[in-house]
């Protein structure tokens, strides 16, 4: 079975950097998209950064020049590298792999972590 496995949230102050890692175990192969989304509390979950091997990095408006999504193939590892943290960012972060950039298209997801930025 593919399991995905995030890490790295943590508590830090606006503007500064973490990055989250998600381990993909058990995966096979094929043309994936691996996703990064959040929710806060009395949001909805949104789509923040997803990647594929196929298509260039797509990213949700507020995150843009902030976040930056990348992949590392030899460790089975999508990253998310979030800089000038906001408070606004703060949220329960999952991964998640897929064959769309629909959330709806995500049919695999890890647990969350989260981050919380302090103002």
């Amino acid at each position: 079975d593919v399991q995905l496995q995030a890490s790295g949230g943590g508590l830090v102050q606006a503007g500064r950097s973490l990055r989250l890692s998600c381990v993909v175990s058990g995966f096979t192969g094929g043309d994936y998209l691996a996703g990064w989304f959040r929710q806060a509390p009395g949001q909805e979950r949104e789509q923040v950064a997803c990647i594929s091997s196929t298509s260039p990095e797509h990213y949700e408006a507020s995150v843009k020049g902030r976040f930056t999504v990348s992949s590392d193939n030899a460790k089975n590892t999508v990253y998310l590298q979030m800089d000038n943290l906001k408070p606004e960012d703060t949220a329960l972060y999952y991964c998640a792999a897929g064959t769309g950039y629909s959330e709806n298209d995500f049919d695999l997801w890890g647990q969350g972590t989260q981050v919380t930025v302090s103002s």
